[in-house]
């Protein structure tokens, strides 16, 4: 079983920067995908940034250019380094973990709070 945990989220000022961390135990196969999402308050859960398994990458509109998601090879870990934090940039930031063989699953971490505020 795939579990991951979040780490690394906190409390910062507007402009300052927080590097997220999702790290999970077991395995998965060699095709998947790696994403985080976010969820602020009274909002639907939005797609934030999400890494293939082939490398590439993808962000939301609103955090390209500022976030940067990357894995570890070897392990199952991923992080999203946040630079240039607003307070719009408020949720809990959760991971998932999507392995597609030999058939879809998805495993979700239980979200790190991440507040920025001056």
């Amino acid at each position: 079983q795939v579990q991951p945990v979040e780490s690394g989220g906190g409390l910062v000022q507007p402009g300052e920067s927080l590097r997220l961390s999702c790290v999970a135990s077991g395995s998965i196969s060699g095709l998947y995908v790696m994403a985080w999402y976010r969820q602020a308050p009274g909002k639907e859960r939005e797609l934030v940034a999400t890494i293939f398994s082939g490398g590439a990458t993808n962000y939301a509109d609103s955090v390209k250019g500022r976030f940067t998601i990357s894995r570890d090879n070897g392990e199952i870990a991923m992080h999203l380094q946040m630079n240039s934090l607003t307070p719009d940039d408020t949720a809990v930031y959760y991971c998932l973990i999507r392995d597609l063989l030999p058939k879809k699953s998805d495993y979700w971490g239980q979200g790190t709070q991440v507040t920025v505020s001056s």
